[in-house]
C-alpha cells in the first residue's frame, strides 16, 4: 500500500485523519497523542523565548498533501496555509502526476552565500587579485569559527570577488562572496559569524573598510529543479477533454513567461504552495520568497519560475528551477513542537531531499492553479470552499457548518452576512440540514441498515434492512451551460460529460445512466444533492443519492414516474456501481421502510412491522466501504469453495428467520445475540475489517446487547443493539477516534 495514497481523506473527520496517518506508519504512538490531545500547538511560554513582547500566539491551519510520488517515493507532505483550496488542489495535482510516474527533482549542493562589502578600497582591481590569491587563507579563517560544520563536509568551499564602479548614485565598492555549504541547517547565523570573522583580515588584504556582513537570500547556487510529465488522457476536467486542458496550460505559461504582471500572479500560486511546506517545516519562508521573486527577475524582465510545453508523444511537460535554501536542523526545531513532528511526517532525510520535495510541491501548485484557470476559471472551482471558509468566519458551528455550507451554496450569495443569516435560522431548526417546508419541497432518497443478512443476499438468501434518520435530498433547476451535479457536503461540483462516458468519473455515471434513459441527455439542467448521510460508509448513500436525483429530475420534467420505476432506475445505478448488488439498498431509499427483502425477478419484498421502537449505534470506521469489491471478494470465495460458503448462506438465512420472530416478540436479548452470530458468520466470509471489530468489541464492552457489521463491509460502518444506554456507547466510540451516532428503528 502507497503511503501517501489516502483515498478520499479530505471526507474523514479530523481524528480519523490522525488515525489514517499513524496506521500508515508515518506517525510515532507518541506524535498520534500529541495530536489528538493538541500538544502540538505552540505555548506561550515557548513563544516567549522566540521573539520580542509575546502577548500570545496565533494558530493556523495544519493540513497534509498526499498522493507525492517524488523520485519513486511516496511522501506526504504537511502545509501551513489558511487560503481554501490550496491543500486540496496540490493533492489532486499530485495524483494526477502519480500517472505519469510522478515527480523527478535534482538540486544542486546546499550553498550559501555572505556578502562582505569593502569601500573607500584604494586600488580595487589591485584589491581583487590580492583576495582571490589569498582564497585559501580567507576560507580557512572562515572555517576556522565553525569546525563542526567542516567536520559534517560542509564550511566554506569558494569565495568571489565583484568589483561595483562608483555611478552617480553610489560609491565604488568591492564585495566579497563568501560561498559556505551549510549541510542541512538553514545557515543564515552561520554565513553571517563567517562574514563577521574575515571581515578584519580583508580589509587588512585590501587596504578598504568593511561596512556591510551579511548573507544574501538569492541563494543561486543551491537550485532545485523539478519535472513532471502528464499523459493527456489524465487532465481531461470538467467537460474540456485532455488536449484542450493540455494546450491551455501551455498557452497560459507562455504567457506568464513573457508578462510580468501575469508572471507575478503565476509565480504566487507556485510559492502558495512552496511558502506553506517552509511554514510548516519551520524555515525562512520570506528568505524563500525572496530568493525566488530574485531569481525570477534575473534576466532582462520579471518572468515565470515554471514552464509548460508538450512533449514529443503529446504529453503535458512541466518543469520548475528556482533557489532553495532551507534545513532540517536547529533552529525552530528545538522551539516549536509542531515543527518537529511535521520534520518527522515528510520522511526526509537531508535538507536538499527538502528543497526538492518543496520544489515539486510547487511545481504541483502550479498545475493545479493553471488547470483550473483554462477550464472552469478559478473562482467558479472555489464556490464550495469559499463557501466553507464564510461558514467559519461567521461563527457556524460543528453540528451545523455543513448545514450552513449547503445552504450558502444553494443562495449563491456566499457573504458573511449571508451566512450569519441562515446560522440563525438554522439554530431554531432541529438539526436537519433544511427546514421543513424546504425539505418538503425536495427529493428524497432514504440511507439505510442493514439488520441481517448482508452478502447471503446476493445468493438467495433473506436480509432485514430498515431505513434511518439520514437522507439524500435533491433538487434540479434549468440550466443554460450542459449538466453541472452539485454536492456541498462532499466537495463536488462537476459538468457531467455525457457525450463521452468514457471519460466519466465514478460519481458522474449513475447521473449520465439516469439522464440517458430518460432521455434528457441533452437538456441543461443543475442538479443539486445536500446529503446528510457520508460517502462509502455501508449506510445506502449511492442508492440514496440515485433515488433522490432520479425524483428530483422526475418532478422537475413532470415525467411522472412510479415509485417501482424509480427503484428500477435506482438499481440500474447499483448495478454500475457495484457490479452485482442484490437491490436491497434502492430499495430502502426508495420505500423508506423496514422490510424483508429476497432477491429475485421480482424480488420478494415485505414490510416489517416492530412491536417497539429499537434503538441502534451506527459507528463508522472511516475506511471506505467498496461494496464492489467485498462482493467480488465473496463471488470469488464461493467459488474457490461453494460447498463452505454456500453452507454459512444459509446459516445466515437461518439467523434473519430466527431474528424476524425475536423483532415480533421484541425480544431484545435474543436479538443482540443473533447480531454475535451473524457477526461471526459475516467474518467467515471475510468481509470484516480491524476497524470494524474494534468498534464492535467497544460497543459489547460498554453495554450494547449485540454489534456487528451492517452493509459491504471491508470498512463503513457497524450497528449496536443499545436499548439503554446508547450515549455511553456513542461516548466511547468518540473516544476511540471513531463518528456514531443513534438510529431509532421501527
Amino acid at each position: 500500500m502507497s503511503k501517501s495514497v489516502f483515498p478520499s481523506f479530505h471526507r474523514l473527520s479530523v481524528q480519523e485523519r490522525v488515525r489514517s496517518v499513524r496506521d500508515r506508519g508515518l506517525l510515532s504512538s507518541q506524535d498520534y497523542k500529541a495530536l489528538l490531545n493538541g500538544e502540538t500547538v505552540l505555548d506561550v511560554n515557548d513563544a516567549d523565548a522566540m521573539i520580542e513582547n509575546v502577548i500570545g500566539v496565533m494558530g493556523l491551519p495544519v493540513g497534509l498533501g498526499v498522493n507525492f510520488l517524488i523520485n519513486g517515493k511516496d511522501y506526504v507532505v504537511p502545509l501551513v496555509v489558511e487560503e481554501p483550496s490550496i491543500v486540496a488542489a496540490l493533492s489532486f495535482a499530485a495524483k494526477t502526476a502519480r500517472s505519469g510516474g510522478g515527480f523527478t527533482t535534482s538540486s544542486t549542493e546546499p550553498i550559501l552565500i555572505g556578502q562582505i562589502q569593502l569601500v573607500d578600497v584604494p586600488n580595487p582591481s589591485k584589491a581583487r587579485q590580492v583576495v582571490e590569491q589569498r582564497k585559501s587563507e580567507v576560507l580557512n579563517l572562515a572555517n576556522s569559527l565553525h569546525p563542526r560544520m567542516v567536520a559534517r563536509g560542509g564550511g566554506a568551499v569558494d569565495l568571489e570577488v565583484v568589483l561595483h564602479p562608483a555611478t552617480n548614485d553610489s560609491v565604488e565598492m568591492l564585495v566579497v562572496h563568501l560561498l559556505v555549504d551549510t549541510r542541512d541547517a538553514m545557515g543564515a547565523n552561520l554565513v553571517n559569524t563567517m562574514c563577521e570573522g574575515v571581515a578584519s583580515f580583508l580589509e587588512s588584504l585590501t587596504g578598504g573598510r568593511v561596512f556591510l556582513r551579511i548573507l544574501s537570500n538569492l541563494a543561486d547556487r543551491s537550485l532545485v529543479r523539478a519535472r513532471v510529465e502528464i499523459p493527456v488522457t489524465q487532465l481531461g476536467n470538467n467537460g474540456f477533454d485532455g488536449e484542450q486542458v493540455r494546450d491551455g496550460i501551455i498557452i497560459a505559461s507562455q504567457f506568464a513567461a513573457v508578462d510580468a504582471y501575469r508572471a507575478a500572479t503565476h509565480n504566487k500560486g507556485i510559492m502558495n504552495g512552496i511558502d506553506a511546506v517552509a511554514l510548516a517545516t519551520g524555515n525562512d519562508w520570506r528568505a524563500v520568497e525572496a530568493g525566488a521573486h530574485a531569481y525570477a527577475a534575473r534576466g532582462s524582465h520579471y518572468t515565470s519560475l515554471s514552464r509548460w510545453w508538450k512533449g514529443a508523444d503529446g504529453a503535458l511537460v512541466g518543469e520548475i528551477e528556482l533557489p532553495l535554501r532551507v534545513g532540517i536542523v536547529g533552529g525552530p526545531l528545538s522551539a516549536n513542537p509542531s515543527v518537529a513532528m511535521n520534520l518527522r511526517l515528510t520522511r526526509v532525510e537531508t535538507s536538499r531531499e527538502l528543497a526538492e520535495v518543496m520544489a515539486a510541491v510547487g511545481l504541483a501548485q502550479n498545475l493545479s492553479a493553471l488547470r483550473a484557470l483554462v477550464t472552469e476559471g478559478i473562482q467558479h472551482g472555489h464556490m464550495t470552499l469559499h463557501a466553507r471558509t464564510v461558514a467559519s468566519a461567521a461563527g457556524a458551528t460543528p453540528e451545523i457548518f455543513d448545514s450552513v455550507v449547503e445552504k450558502l451554496v444553494e443562495s449563491g450569495e456566499i457573504k458573511i452576512w449571508k451566512a450569519e443569516e441562515i446560522i440563525e435560522q438554522v439554530r431554531f431548526q432541529t438539526g436537519a440540514a433544511l427546514a421543513h417546508e424546504e425539505r418538503a419541497q425536495m427529493a428524497a432518497g432514504h440511507g439505510k441498515i442493514i439488520l441481517f443478512g448482508e452478502h447471503a443476499v446476493v445468493y438467495g438468501s433473506r436480509a432485514i434492512a430498515a431505513p434511518v434518520p439520514l437522507a439524500v435530498r435533491a433538487r434540479v433547476v434549468d440550466g443554460n451551460d450542459g449538466v453541472w451535479l452539485v454536492v456541498p457536503r462532499w466537495g463536488v461540483e462537476q459538468r457531467l460529460r455525457t457525450e463521452d462516458p468514457a471519460k466519466q468519473r465514478s460519481f458522474e455515471v449513475p447521473a449520465a445512466l439516469v439522464l440517458r434513459e430518460l432521455g434528457l441527455t441533452d437538456r441543461s439542467m443543475r442538479i443539486e444533492v445536500f446529503s446528510e448521510m457520508p460517502r462509502a460508509m455501508g449506510l445506502g448513500g449511492s442508492a440514496a443519492v440515485a433515488v433522490a436525483i432520479i425524483r428530483a429530475i422526475d418532478r422537475h420534467f413532470s415525467l411522472g414516474l412510479s415509485d417501482d420505476e424509480v427503484n428500477k432506475l435506482a438499481y440500474q445505478c447499483e448495478c454500475v456501481a457495484h457490479g452485482t448488488p442484490s437491490g436491497i439498498d434502492n430499495t430502502v431509499a426508495t420505500f423508506g421502510q423496514p422490510l424483508v427483502f429476497r432477491k429475485g425477478d421480482p424480488p420478494e419484498i415485505h414490510s416489517l412491522r416492530f412491536a417497539e421502537p429499537i434503538t441502534f449505534v451506527i459507528g463508522m470506521t472511516g475506511v471506505e466501504s467498496l461494496t464492489a469489491k467485498m462482493v467480488a471478494r465473496v463471488r470469488d470465495g464461493r467459488r474457490r469453495n461453494p460447498d463452505v460458503y454456500d453452507t454459512m448462506f444459509k446459516g445466515v438465512d437461518a439467523v434473519t428467520g430466527q431474528a424476524l420472530d425475536a423483532i415480533k416478540r421484541n425480544d431484545l436479548e435474543r436479538l443482540g445475540e443473533l447480531m454475535n452470530v451473524c457477526q461471526g458468520l459475516l467474518n467467515g466470509l471475510q468481509v470484516s475489517s480491524w476497524e470494524l471489530e474494534e468498534l464492535i468489541q467497544i460497543a459489547r464492552e460498554n453495554g450494547a446487547l449485540g454489534a456487528k457489521l451492517t452493509g459491504g463491509g471491508g470498512g463503513g460502518s457497524m450497528i449496536a443493539l443499545c436499548p439503554e444506554g446508547a450515549s455511553r456507547v456513542i461516548a466511547a466510540m468518540h473516544d476511540a477516534g471513531y463518528q456514531a451516532m443513534e438510529a431509532r428503528v421501527g
